[in-house]
């Protein structure tokens, strides 16, 4: 399995300092919505809308803002949006994926393909790269929670596949219809987790030089200042002598 990429994490949290705080909650708040009508308004009933508010809780977000959107998924006007998911190269032909949450269809499209096509890169088929990913449930924790070891045992206790350490946090790794209850099992011995969320985890990483970082760079903020976009996936790295000319 692939390492963690130290890079997207950082770049990551940078985003959270940054100022783009409300466009994150406002994406948190359709997951939230989405999950309470396609499943049970009540987060203890619905594993998908309990993860969804843990992450919402986890940037902060506001527990009226959280009830609004549950509230929101019982409402006969609330918005039927579909998942999309596209797939297509950056430049240096480093595979992405990209996930969305639309109620236009063609909107969604259009402005996908013209980010790719502005970055250098080009939109593929549906399958055309997650063959190179894993879908995998990821809880992380920051490096307070305890030692490496005793992270790993209490993964492997709470039932995870994997596990990862680096200068940054611990990464948890399970099966995807094991992590709401290897979550939950966590923050019973762990305390609670900074993410739990669904994740496309490369099984190989490529490293890439500054001219293709920078585009990249430029693509995947096209994607992620899009409403409609809920995540970015790649499986670039960038080494240490480029990241900081970046």
């Amino acid at each position: 399995m692939a390492g963690h990429s130290k890079w997207a994490n950082i770049q990551h949290r940078k985003g959270k300092q940054d100022g783009i705080r409300s466009k994150m909650f406002s994406k948190l708040s359709k997951e939230i919505t989405v999950a309470a009508k396609m499943g049970d308004p009540d987060p203890d009933k619905n594993p998908r809308l309990r993860l969804a508010v843990k992450a919402a809780k986890a940037v902060s977000m506001p527990k009226d803002v959280i009830d609004r959107a549950i509230r929101k998924s019982q409402m006969g006007d609330a918005s039927d949006y579909s998942e999309i998911r596209y797939e297509g190269y950056g430049a240096g032909g480093i595979a992405i994926i990209v996930e969305t949450m639309t109620d236009n269809l063609n909107r969604t499209a259009s402005n996908v393909r013209s980010y790719f096509t502005k970055a250098g890169g080009n939109l593929g088929q549906t399958g055309s790269v997650s063959h190179s990913f894993d879908r995998v449930g990821e809880v992380s924790y920051p490096l307070s929670a305890g030692s490496a070891d005793d992270v790993m045992m209490a993964a492997i206790e709470a039932g995870a596949d994997d596990v990862e350490t680096d200068d940054e946090a611990h990464w948890i790794y399970c099966r995807v219809e094991d992590l709401a209850t290897v979550s939950d099992a966590l923050e019973g011995s762990l305390g609670e987790s900074t993410e739990s969320k669904l994740v496309w985890r490369p099984q190989s990483r490529t490293e890439v030089d500054f001219d293709t970082a920078t585009k990249l760079m430029k693509l995947i903020d096209l994607l992620e200042e899009d409403d409609d976009v809920q995540s970015v996936t790649h499986n670039f790295d960038v080494p240490e002598e480029v990241a900081a000319k970046l």
